[in-house]
């Protein structure tokens, strides 16, 4: 079963991908960022630290983590979030290992995917058999966001700014998927690269 990581720019189309590997092929699909939900549910190890690390007054009335409370604790404070990543980024790491080998053992899917745009900085590239790169051109993306989401081009430049250049999304992965045009050209490049991977795994 092969581990495939899938990264990008925001904008880049990331989800659309998914959706059609999801469909059309027998896999799991895990996002980082849902992932980092579950494991700070209550009766989690993570969620026991970090009550410990940022006190008990973050759970809302269903004993719940509250995001805002617990991003407004945070904010300002890089080595409270560098503490609060180190409980978390663990967790979840330990969760899709835990899942990925799950799969395995029940052979009832080819390709085990996760998704995140901070793959590559967390540290998943020893991690995975493949790294891929949903590249989009920064135009396309930019009226992607403007036009699903609403952000202004303020935001989006704050955003992109903070994530890595495509420069190095492309030295650190295997496989680059070009969003840009028409989705079905996408499909094909993935398609591609699939069936090649679900060929070799025959033999």
């Amino acid at each position: 079963m092969h581990f495939i990581g899938i990264t990008g720019g925001v904008g880049a189309g990331k989800s659309e991908i998914l959706a059609y590997i999801r469909k059309k092929y027998r896999c799991e699909i895990y996002l980082a960022d849902e992932v980092a939900h579950l494991v700070k549910q209550p009766g989690t190890q993570a969620y026991q630290e970090l009550l410990g690390l940022l006190g008990g007054d973050i759970v809302d009335q269903n004993r719940q983590i509250d995001r805002q409370v617990m991003a407004d604790r945070i904010f300002g404070h890089a080595e409270l979030l560098e503490k609060v990543n180190g409980i978390i980024h663990p967790a979840v790491k330990k969760f899709l290992l835990e899942r990925l080998e799950e799969a395995r053992a029940a052979g009832r899917v080819d390709l085990f995917f996760v998704e995140a745009a901070l793959l590559i900085e967390g540290g998943y590239l020893n991690l995975v058999d493949e790294m891929w790169y949903v590249y989009a051109d920064e135009t396309v993306r930019r009226d992607r966001l403007a036009g699903s989401r609403g952000y202004s081009g303020d935001k989006i430049s704050q955003i992109m700014a903070r994530q890595l250049s495509e420069e190095k999304f492309r030295e650190c992965c295997d496989f680059v998927i070009d969003n840009s045009g028409s989705f079905q050209d996408s499909c094909s490049q993935v398609d591609r690269r699939l069936q090649n991977i679900l060929k070799s795994s025959v033999y």
